[in-house]
């Protein structure tokens, strides 16, 4: 049996005989129909590519926004695969207070930013995208908590399947384990250019499919999978910073990107396919771009608010600042900081609550916790 992409080769798996797909090698640029529209959506992307790249520029610490972001990015993709946390859960675990849902939620979703940190400057050290990182990945992201039994970093040894109960009722069943090596050899040679150079969007694009395809992975393969776009975008240097992330796009148009996935990699729509990723990099730069503008409008805000403050205004600068790094703070937490008595962090807490700068979240006498409320509304209202 064939397929436009691909060919089907007989497994058996516990128990049950049916067909795997094996991808074949991508397409190259040249034996794509480009048509006028997905060139002009393509060239409207990259606009877009271009601008959010300027904010390293415009941002006086961008090192602060990526914090956020990239702990955004991984609530979302990590939602998707359908753990229950936030962005307040994570950065509450992160500064050891307790998140409102499971830990093993919030492990998952850490594990994620560890993994995307670890790609991300393998790729700055001049570390190619290979089997080898993408191995790496895998062990971080499932190094603790769900998944830690699915053997981490390696790719599996046993067939796999995507929806229903069994092979024979699934939706997809992907490669043998036997021709993963072979299949991930292929895509390592595609996103580094070994047979043809290829435009950075649409490798992005189709690598992240044909990975999909491949899932070498007992488990985590759709994070894994998200991961390697932002990394490809930044090893090609069309983004100085990790700045674009397409997990909030996928999850909201989430059963046109599933139905996509199935029809692309079968039917070889690569033109449906590359419509809606060039879509996806649009949308998500151009609100990325404006998030950005937002937050540093309310910065500016309350910067001058603070600057009005008499005597205090210097110890609640420094307040404010050791509150961006992790947009949640306590009395104790503040005291370690900046070195500042208990009287004058409560103090000062207090006025920045009462300028509605700050929020108390917890609702107690001692062991009080502020929250930039403001920041974190703004970062929330994507997702």
């Amino acid at each position: 049996m064939t397929a436009k992409t691909g060919y089907y080769v007989p497994v058996s798996t516990v128990g049950k005989k049916c067909m795997a797909f094996v991808p074949n090698k991508l397409p190259s640029a040249s034996d794509l129909n480009i048509t006028p529209e997905l060139r002009e959506k393509l060239d409207s992307a990259l606009l877009a590519l271009g601008r959010l790249d300027s904010i390293s520029l415009l941002l006086p610490d961008i090192a602060l926004f990526l914090y956020m972001y990239i702990r955004k990015e991984a609530v979302l993709s990590s939602q998707i695969e359908g753990t229950q946390s936030s962005l307040s859960d994570l950065l509450l675990y992160e500064h050891k207070m307790i998140p409102g849902v499971p830990l093993e939620d919030v492990q998952e979703v850490s594990n994620y930013v560890s993994a995307l940190k670890h790609g991300i400057n393998r790729i700055q050290e001049g570390f190619p995208i290979s089997s080898r990182l993408i191995k790496e990945l895998h062990e971080i992201l499932l190094s603790k908590g769900r998944g830690s039994d699915k053997q981490p970093g390696d790719f599996r040894q046993s067939q796999n399947w995507i929806g229903g109960t069994r092979p024979g009722n699934a939706s997809f069943v992907p490669p043998p384990q036997d021709m993963i090596q072979s299949c991930i050899g292929d895509l390592e040679q595609y996103i580094n250019d070994k047979d043809e150079k290829t435009p950075v969007l649409i490798k992005s694009a189709l690598a992240h499919i044909q990975f999909e395809t491949i899932h070498p992975f007992l488990d985590g393969n759709g994070r894994v999978g998200r991961l390697l776009i932002p990394m490809i975008l930044c090893e090609k240097k069309v983004l100085k910073e990790p700045l674009l992330y397409l997990s909030l796009f996928f999850k909201t148009h989430r059963n046109r990107y599933y139905e996509l996935l199935q029809k692309t990699r079968i039917e070889g729509c690569w033109n449906e396919w590359l419509l809606f990723f060039a879509e996806a990099v649009d949308s998500t730069a151009s609100q990325a771009f404006k998030t950005v503008e937002m937050l540093e409008k309310i910065q500016k805000e309350d910067r001058d608010v603070i600057s009005n403050l008499g005597r205090i205004s210097g110890s609640a600068i420094q307040t404010y600042n050791a509150v961006l790094k992790s947009l949640y703070i306590t009395p104790k937490t503040l005291c370690d900081s900046i070195k500042i008595s208990p009287a004058t962090a409560n103090k000062i807490l207090k006025e920045m609550a009462n300028k509605g700068i700050l929020k108390e979240t917890s609702g107690k006498e001692r062991n009080r916790l502020y929250s930039y409320h403001r920041y974190l509304s703004i970062l929330n209202m994507e997702s």
